[in-house]
């Protein structure tokens, strides 16, 4: 490494972040004030949940509060042009409202089923906060407000992203709750690094009372198509006493092998898949929920060189797969509310408790597959929070086959984040994580670059069998609130990682500098937290540094784009 652009990008990181901190010290209100408003009191002759849940006291009345897009209530927002955008949108129908409550009149008071019921709500895109709580009570009968605040829904979509030295370009239109149903429609173009995609795809997540969703997708691509449908009513809460659906999908495509950011090699890929299965619970107990599946899955995967094109070097293995599986989950219900973690501004649900679940399949030629095999997936996360400041979240996860004595297609992978809130401002945040693969395939492949974590570099830049990525970033909330549309934050960071194996097709190293094992980065950059639209997605600004660059990358990368989270 190459010592005084290393330093320099490191200072200009920590420049960059300290100047908006100390703008936003002068100028913009403490942060606390931007959190969502809660408006349901409750009264104070109400008893506290514990009695109440102690007393027996029963659900007599729900009513809901449903707020647009803007609250004209409060001043900033009862404006010409806030009030024109309410009026063209369809606030959510209380029928989706209602079809998404765990509770019914006539139930007992479980505080614990209202605070899950919130979590649903905001799971939903369409619903940029809930709240629930009690304003009445008399003669052991309870009286619940459900108050939502819409967000804005339809979505033209013009959309720019650059990440890893390539741009992603589309374009369409997006509605999040259709005609105020709950239902998604989309209508999209989009031309990335790998194809041209033009898409319609519906998903209604509540069809009914009984919790049942339908997701269904056609794809029409530059290189193939794809066709995927949904049906299934699942353990859609933690008391849920069964579930049971079926999951189709068809695709086919043309899939690219990098190494060193360049495509070394193309194939054609042609795969089929269907899978019925059937779930059953004992519901919640002493904090936990336990549930066990069984169900069949057809798996079919063909690959052949693409026509005018040089064959390819190596392709992947054919298989045919018909297996049936069960499976064993576990939920806790253990959850925090918190704010300016992962998002800007936005109430945030935390998983603390254990989830984790492990699916066991058994393929056989007896069955009509092409192999003897397990097929294995299993996946787990906790959280904990040593201090009030303090929040880490572990995750681990393996998929993959035995088969012929031996694993394959196997990858084993455990990450971990650490959250510092050192003030109501500053958070530092790490994270780290390591993939492990046994007997990978061409197409199983790990990658790291530009879009998956080392954004100093070209997408996929890096090829192999085991890949680890280490990232230190301090992030910065402000509460600067452009025209009460979008929250502003902003983070420096600094990118560690690499990968073991090398790649089963490689590309030829540029001339000069041999690519280095392990590569670095630092950068800083903006967030713009969406806080009114559906998608809720923050938008990143960045530039990145790479600092173990060989001659041939750029030796300064910009990126923009829409993620989920800071």
């Amino acid at each position: 490494m190459k010592t005084l652009p290393a330093v320099v990008a490191l200072v200009a990181c920590v420049l960059f972040v300290s100047c908006l901190s100390a703008i936003g010290a002068e100028v913009l209100p403490s942060v606390r004030s931007r959190l969502p408003e809660r408006p349901i009191v409750r009264p104070p002759d109400i008893p506290d949940d514990a009695t109440l849940e102690s007393s027996g006291a029963v659900i007599a009345g729900v009513h809901l509060v449903r707020v647009n897009v803007f609250d004209p209530t409060i001043v900033e927002e009862d404006i010409p042009l806030f009030r024109f955008v309410n009026r063209i949108h369809i606030v959510t129908r209380e029928s989706a409202i209602e079809k998404q409550l765990l509770f019914r009149i006539g139930d007992r008071y479980d505080a614990s089923v209202l605070r899950e019921t919130e979590r649903r709500l905001r799971s939903n895109g369409y619903l940029i906060d809930a709240q629930i709580g009690p304003v009445a009570y008399a003669d052991g009968k309870v009286e619940l407000t459900v108050r939502t605040q819409d967000t804005w829904t339809l979505k033209p979509q013009f959309q720019f992203g650059r990440s890893g030295g390539k741009n992603t370009t589309g374009a369409g239109i997006e509605e999040q709750n259709f005609f105020g149903t709950g239902a998604r429609l989309a209508l999209n173009y989009e031309q990335n690094v790998d194809r041209e995609i033009r898409s319609i795809e519906y998903t209604d997540l509540n069809l009914n009372a009984q919790h049942w969703l339908l997701d269904a997708q056609v794809a029409d691509n530059s290189d193939g198509y794809r066709q995927a449908l949904k049906v299934e009513r699942p353990f859609y809460a933690l008391d849920s006493r069964w579930a049971t659906g079926v999951s189709l999908r068809n695709e086919a495509r043309i899939d690219s092998v990098y190494d060193l950011g360049q495509v070394v090699e193309k194939y054609h890929t042609a795969e089929r898949e269907a899978t019925a299965y059937a779930g059953w619970s004992r519901g919640l107990h002493d904090g936990f929920a336990t549930r066990w599946s069984g169900g069949i899955t057809f798996d079919e995967r063909h690959a052949k060189d693409v026509g005018g094109a040089p064959p390819a070097a190596i392709l992947p293995d054919d298989r045919r797969l018909i297996y049936p599986w069960v499976a064993v989950e576990v939920a806790q219900d253990e959850f925090r509310e918190t704010y300016n973690l992962n998002q800007i501004g936005r109430v945030e649900d935390l998983a603390l408790g254990w989830q984790a679940r492990f699916q066991l399949g058994a393929s056989t030629t007896a069955f009509g597959s092409d192999r003897d095999a397990l097929v294995f997936d299993g996946t787990a996360s906790k959280g904990f929070q040593p201090s009030g400041a303090q929040t880490w979240l572990w995750s681990a996860a393996a998929n993959g086959r035995f088969e012929h004595g031996a694993l394959a297609d196997s990858i084993f992978s455990i990450g971990t984040r650490y959250y510092w809130r050192q003030t109501a401002r500053h958070t530092l945040f790490l994270s780290g994580g390591v993939d492990h693969g046994v007997n990978l395939g061409v197409d199983k492949q790990l990658t790291l670059g530009g879009d998956n974590g080392l954004r100093g570099y070209p997408l996929r830049y890096r090829t192999g069998q085991d890949r680890w990525l280490v990232t230190a970033e301090e992030r910065l909330f402000t509460d600067w609130y452009p025209f009460r549309l979008f929250s502003v934050g902003a983070a420096a960071f600094f990118d560690v990682g690499g990968v073991r194996g090398g790649s089963l097709v490689q590309a030829t190293p540029p001339p000069g500098q041999p690519p280095a094992n392990v590569l670095r980065d630092a950068g800083f950059g903006l967030r713009l937290g969406n806080m009114r639209s559906a998608l809720g997605n923050v938008v990143h600004i960045d530039v990145a540094f790479p600092l173990d660059a060989d001659p041939s990358i750029s030796k300064v990368q910009f990126i923009i784009q829409a993620e989920r989270t800071f």
